[in-house]
This record gives structure tokens, C-alpha cells and sequence, in this order.
């Protein structure tokens, strides 16, 4: 594929943004992905792509919750080990499904949203022992596969099962999510690339800006909390629905 500086200029600012977001609060998918769609990736080579460039953003965001310790790293590692799994089979069902696998998003999205966040508010305990690891294997393993599948919005998900179900703060949820995230992304990466479904010399340099995205944006996250957190969550979650939304009736 010929790319111009054009598809710099437009690709690179977005990817920035998408790491910003998806630092916070998750959702960044929403932006990278359509994007690299639009510029005429294939659905497979943009999924791929978009990993690439978001596996590495994430890392830095991931390190950054870690050196605040705003993170449970026994129960991000167990959901993170889990998510590799599922991440694995969801990429390679991704490979054989194509954009039919789209409509996953519609069931699982509006579902988790609307039994959770009312629940946003911090006063859950936390659970522990064994609910608590049958709950990190669940969330990993589940959010996870759907990485692998679709993609977009998976942050957002783990923020909100990691609250929901486990009844973490939202700073801590999302130091959470960074680790399990960056799991799934390495996972279904390893399966794009294996399958030559990465378009580097596009990857590379929006990486950077990924990472500079996320690095500012868990920043961000990290010395405010709560009150950057929730509202970006809430905006994230809106525009997933209306993306769902979208993308049916473009359909019929």
C-alpha cells in the first residue's frame, strides 16, 4: 500500500489523541481504528496495525500506573495471564471472521454500561480470596477474547467489571486495566504479525505519537483520579454506543 504525507499528517494527530484517551479512561480503539480503516487498511491489516501501535503506548501508560502503585498488581497479573489466553483466540477468530464479528460489540457494550455505571461511586468493598480470583479470571479472560475479536472499548470494559465486580476506586481500576490491557494487545499483536497483517512503516511513527499520547494522558490520570477519570469514562462509554449505533443502520 502507497501512503503519502497526508496519511501522516492525518494518522499521527489522531493516534495521539487515541493514546491520550485511552491512557484515562479507555476507548481509544474508537478513534485509532475507524481511522486506520479509513485511510484504506484492509479490516485485518488495521486491526493488526492498531495493536501494534497501541501494545506499545500501553506500555508506557502500564509503567507509569506501576511507579505510582495505584495498581493490585496479584490480581492484574492473574486477569493479565487470562487475557493473553483469551486474546489469543479472539485475534485468530478476528482473522477468520472478518467485520461480521462487529456485531459482538453490540451485545456486550450496552449490557455492561447499563448494569454498571450507576455502581461508579466508589463505595463497593473490595472483594477477596478466592471471589476475588475467580473474578480476575473472568474479567481477563472474557474481556480479553473480545480484544482479540473487536477491540475498541476494551479499557472502558475493565474499568467498569474491575469497579463493578470487584470494587475497586476508579484510579486503582484503571492501573488495573492498564496491565491486563497490555496483556491482551501483546497477545493478539503476536497473532497479527504472525499472520503478516502489520503495516510497520504506517506503525512506527504513529507509534510514537501513541506513546507520547499515553504517557500524558495516565499523567493526567494518575494526579487527578476520580475527577478525570468518571467523566471521561462516561464521554468514552456515549460515544461507543453511538458508534454501535452508527454502524448497525450503515448497514441496512
Amino acid at each position: 500500500m502507497q501512503l503519502n504525507l497526508l496519511t501522516y499528517l492525518i494518522v499521527c494527530p489522531l493516534i495521539f489523541l487515541a493514546g491520550f484517551i485511552d491512557s484515562i479512561a479507555g476507548g481509544g480503539g474508537l478513534i485509532s481504528l475507524p481511522m486506520y480503516l479509513a485511510v484504506g487498511l484492509s479490516p485485518a491489516t488495521a486491526a493488526g496495525t492498531n495493536k501494534f501501535t497501541a501494545s506499545l503506548g500501553t506500555t508506557f501508560s502500564a509503567i507509569s500506573f506501576l511507579k505510582s502503585g495505584n495498581t493490585h498488581l496479584k490480581i492484574a497479573f492473574i486477569s493479565a495471564l487470562f487475557a493473553f489466553i483469551g486474546s489469543s483466540i479472539g485475534a485468530r477468530f478476528a482473522i477468520m471472521l472478518g467485520d461480521s464479528l462487529k456485531y459482538v460489540i453490540l451485545g456486550v457494550i450496552p449490557f455492561v454500561a447499563a448494569s454498571s455505571l450507576l455502581k461508579l461511586d466508589e463505595t463497593k468493598p473490595i472483594s477477596k480470596g478466592i471471589k476475588l480470583i475467580l473474578f480476575a479470571s473472568f474479567i481477563g479472560f472474557t474481556v480479553g477474547l473480545y480484544d482479540g475479536l473487536v477491540g475498541p472499548g476494551t479499557g472502558t470494559l475493565l474499568i467498569i467489571l474491575y469497579t463493578f465486580l470487584c470494587g475497586y476506586k476508579l484510579k486503582e481500576a484503571s492501573g488495573n486495566a492498564k496491565i491486563v490491557n497490555l496483556s491482551s494487545n501483546i497477545s493478539a499483536l503476536i497473532v497479527f504479525i504472525l499472520n503478516d497483517q502489520v503495516l510497520y512503516k504506517l506503525a512506527l511513527p504513529a507509534a510514537l505519537f501513541s506513546i507520547a499520547g499515553n504517557y500524558l494522558g495516565s499523567k493526567l490520570a494518575i494526579n487527578n483520579g476520580r475527577k478525570v477519570i468518571q467523566p471521561i469514562l462516561y464521554l468514552v462509554l456515549s460515544g461507543i454506543v453511538i458508534k454501535i449505533i452508527i454502524d448497525i443502520f450503515s448497514n441496512y
